[in-house]
């Protein structure tokens, strides 16, 4: 086998004659001696000319070749049941894992399926109408079904991803993101991907129980939700980085939690066509794909990153309490709103917050009462809608202005001019007002008061961590019960929660 790279323009077809001739040049023989030829890995190279960049592997013929296969899933009908708390990334994952090790999944899932999630995420968008169980965040595929499905995670360190992306397309996502350097699926396909998953779990005899919160868990393992019990030996705990409930429910029981870092900012909103502009230096045509961007400083000791950046998308209301203003981005497969919006935000480490907040829920308060603040300041200052979102044009925020006005904006609540550098916490203010004029450097046309700022952003992973054993991944207090994904403290997307739910699941079924 011999892997090579192969460069042609975008908007150029990559054809079988194309591949077999620089395969036949990579291997040292005529094309028709070629075997087995796969791309894996497409990326775009935008430093000069506009090109894709693929990855190829080649074989000679004859020379063995192992594509990938997804290992079968059994029929669990009358297997051992597994509990799982939570149907996001991490929890269904898990139970595909489960399937194939011959365990029966029974999935508790607080929200609603799929479909009767989208007409509460409606309500809220529209009406302000809060649903605490169905929502943004909670319901099933968790809070990554209605973001944009980005895929970034490679890094192999957790598992092998394969595993994650042949089952996403197996299900029904396209085969491009077996490629793509950035894969995502986009928010108007993955229902039908989330959808596909549960058919597959409970054909093979696995439950699903949805408008199922958990109310306590008792040690043996006896699980109770408002209206029903469930016992198993083993529960896999995957609710997400904004199930605080839970956090309570451990606190009660006097189970260990641990304080843990995460990330505070805004949603910077840009217009699409300024981000394709810089990212292609001028050169964009509408064949290209839709330009994204990432990036991260230091200023003062502390990370400052892009995060969650969703290209031709759209803000949302991300809010999972009354009282609170928390946004999040999300985009469709096609990328095509007028909009590219990013979280742009700091690193907090226990210790960063003010004194008053102390404990294992030192860092969680803290968050709460940012996103409270942000809701007291709109509501007090006539903002016509629940979820109105504080905004500051991106230049005015740096230099301490309130915005005279705003640029239209996707965010359906709305935007209300406010003095964001000072409803932000200040080490976090003046390391954004610092991050963004550096950011231009890079990326020319980046720093414009064209850009939006809004508030806040601060779902970017769980302020609280469930501590378990590094061997057996039970937690430390609690043998049996698998905290697992963003809400465990243990993953940051979808990728790496699925790995994690995959992992759990594993040695679950090796303790049996």
């Amino acid at each position: 086998m011999k892997e090579f790279e192969l460069a042609l323009k975008i908007g150029k077809e990559l054809t079988g004659d194309i591949l077999q001739e620089a395969a036949g040049k990579a291997l040292g023989v005529p094309p028709a001696k070629v075997g087995h030829i796969e791309v894996v890995r497409r990326s775009v190279d935008a430093r000069q000319e506009i090109l894709y960049r693929y990855r190829v592997q080649a074989y000679r013929q004859g020379e063995p070749f192992e594509p990938y296969k997804v290992a079968p899933y059994q029929d669990v009908h009358d297997k051992e049941p597994v509990i799982v708390i939570g149907a996001g990334p991490a929890g269904m994952f898990a139970a595909l894992r489960l399937l194939q090790l011959g365990l029966k999944p029974i999935i508790l899932e607080r929200g609603k399926d799929v479909e009767r999630r989208k007409v509460d995420m409606a309500k809220l968008s529209t009406e302000g109408a809060l649903n605490p169980d169905s929502n943004y965040c909670y319901g099933e595929g968790g809070a990554g079904a209605f973001s944009d499905g980005k895929l970034f995670t490679r890094s192999s360190k957790r598992g092998d991803i394969r595993e994650v992306l042949h089952q996403l397309v197996a299900f029904g996502a396209s085969e491009d993101i077996l490629t793509d350097a950035h894969p995502h699926i986009g928010t108007d396909k993955l229902p039908e991907v989330v959808k596909n998953i549960r058919r597959c779990i409970e054909d093979h005899g696995g439950e699903y129980h949805f408008d199922s919160r958990v109310t306590d868990i008792e040690s043996g393992f006896t699980v109770k939700t408002a209206g029903a019990e469930y016992k198993a030996r083993k529960v896999i705990l995957a609710t997400g980085h904004s199930a605080r409930d839970i956090y309570e429910l451990f606190r009660k029981k006097g189970w260990t939690l641990e304080a843990k870092g995460f990330a505070l900012g805004v949603r910077a909103e840009h217009p699409q066509w300024l981000i394709n502009q810089i990212r292609y230096h001028g050169k964009y045509q509408p064949f290209m794909p839709t330009a994204e961007y990432s990036f991260v400083q230091q200023v003062e000791g502390r990370g400052v990153f892009s995060f969650c950046m969703c290209p031709g998308g759209i803000l949302v209301p991300s809010s999972t309490e009354e009282g609170t203003v928390v946004l999040n981005g999300m985009s469709n497969a096609e990328r095509n709103s007028k909009w590219a919006d990013a979280g742009v935000v700091v690193q907090i480490e226990p210790g960063d917050q003010p004194e008053g907040y102390e404990g294992p829920f030192a860092l969680l308060d803290y968050q709460r009462d940012i996103e409270r603040a942000m809701y007291r300041w709109a509501q007090e200052h006539g903002a016509k809608h629940p979820f109105a979102a504080p905004a500051q044009r991106m230049k005015d925020f740096c230099r301490g202005i309130v915005s005279k006005d705003l640029p239209r904006t996707s965010y359906h609540p709305g935007a209300i001019s406010a003095p964001l550098h000072e409803l932000l916490p200040e080490h976090v203010s003046a390391r954004l007002r610092k991050a963004f004029p550096q950011v231009d450097r890079s990326m020319k046309g980046y720093y414009t008061n064209d850009a939006l700022l809004l508030g806040v952003e601060s779902r970017t992973s769980s302020p609280v961590r469930l501590p378990r054993n590094p061997e057996t991944l039970e937690h430390v207090d609690v043998p049996g019960l698998y905290p697992c994904g963003e809400g465990a403290g243990y993953a940051g997307g979808i990728v790496s929660s699925a790995l994690d739910g995959i992992n759990c699941a594993e040695t679950l079924a090796k303790s049996i």
